[in-house]
């Protein structure tokens, strides 16, 4: 851990004992307890608030496509009701024009009365042309009105719809922010040393898990160039290196772990989905020693974590609240698999990584540091 990182993780862990004095009270420090213990249960409250995080934007994701479905329909609804008022009017007319011609006798009288029975044939023929006509107004008022009321609960429908997710989200919002409190009075009720044994733990665990992946064969010695959209998502996501991990955020001043990658590919243009569950579960999956950069990695049983693959064996990734965009080993959380955003384009003939400066390696994977609690405000 850095003399700098030390730093802010003590300020933090003095200002949150003095805002949270009641409950850092409760959660006083412990130090006999054993450092693996506490870095498993720092890390599952990490684990709680990404998943919190997850569930966070897939019903913003949700919500903001039912924006746009309750806006199309209240469109429509408002031309259904134009054309209905069209339809009303033009019924009107032909009533009255018909009540205005009502002679009393049948078309089959004026036939057999007609002085030019060519020329009645004609009438008749230009008065069925009209009842047809008037047919069509009477039946077309029929379908704008049953349009208009079946247009009209649709959008009722999914206003309610909106409605409930908006109120589903509060309360997502909420949970994300309970669970961050936890890690801010777990972090307030360390002391340095123990946060200095955290991260080398933490790094020590990283470095054992990345060597035992590479011994088990599961990643190729070489690494396959990308394809071009997959060189663009790679060289966007460097660009973001150093910026902040901030929950719910998709840039372009800060990120976090899905957010960086939807819109690494949104801007290579082969836009995904924006979670990392749907990521898992839309996208193809590919075997990790066939991995090539931009493929996204994919962590935790639950797909709570995702990050984007760089090259021999190295990701990049807005890892977890308080740390900043970096590259790690692929190995630093436990990987459930890799997904292939374009598994139909084909890699470039010739490939030269971006440079990644050295400081992008530095700082914790687990962001025992600073907090950034608040999200972005929608409506």
């Amino acid at each position: 851990m850095s003399g700098r990182f030390l730093r802010l993780a003590c300020t933090a862990a003095v200002a949150a004992q003095a805002v949270l004095a009641p409950e850092a009270a409760l959660a006083a420090p412990e130090p006999d307890r054993p450092v693996a213990e506490l870095l498993t249960d720092l890390q599952g409250l990490y684990r709680q608030t990404e998943q919190a995080t997850e569930t966070y934007n897939a019903t913003e994701e949700r919500l903001r496509r039912q924006r746009a479905e309750v806006d199309r329909l209240d469109d429509e609804l408002a031309e259904s009701r134009l054309s209905l008022h069209s339809s009303k009017a033009e019924a009107g007319r032909l009533a009255r024009q018909q009540y205005q011609s009502v002679t009393g006798l049948s078309p089959y009288l004026r036939l057999l009365l007609a002085r030019d029975p060519q020329h009645a044939l004609d009438e008749g023929h230009v008065i069925g042309q009209l009842a047809r006509e008037r047919a069509h107004t009477v039946g077309r008022l029929v379908d704008d009105e049953e349009r208009q009321t079946d247009l009209a609960r649709k959008a009722r429908k999914a206003l309610d719809t909106r409605l409930a997710l908006a109120e589903g989200q509060k309360k997502q919002r909420d949970e994300v922010q309970d669970r961050l409190s936890e890690v801010e009075r777990m972090l307030a009720s360390l002391t340095p040393a123990q946060l200095t044994a955290l991260a080398d733990l933490e790094r020590n665990n990283t470095a054992d898990a990345q060597r035992k992946l590479t011994a088990s064969g599961a990643l190729s010695a070489t690494t396959p160039p990308p394809s071009q959209e997959g060189d663009r998502a790679v060289r966007y996501a460097v660009r973001q290196l150093g910026k902040p991990y901030q929950w719910g955020a998709q840039g372009p001043t800060s990120y976090d772990c899905s957010g960086l990658t939807s819109q690494a590919w949104d801007h290579a243009g082969t836009p995904i989905p924006r979670t990392s569950q749907q990521q898992w579960a839309d996208l193809p999956h590919v075997p990790l020693n066939q991995l090539r950069p931009g493929d996204l990695v994919v962590y935790f049983p639950e797909a709570t974590h995702v990050a984007l693959y760089l090259g021999d064996g190295r990701v990049v990734q807005a890892p977890r609240p308080g740390a900043k965009i970096k590259v790690s080993p692929i190995a630093a959380n436990p990987i459930l698999g890799a997904v292939r955003p374009d598994p139909r384009s084909r890699p470039l003939g010739h490939y030269t990584p971006p440079t990644i400066p050295k400081a992008a390696t530095e700082g914790p994977d687990e962001g025992f540091g600073v907090l950034q609690p608040t999200a972005p405000t929608r409506t």
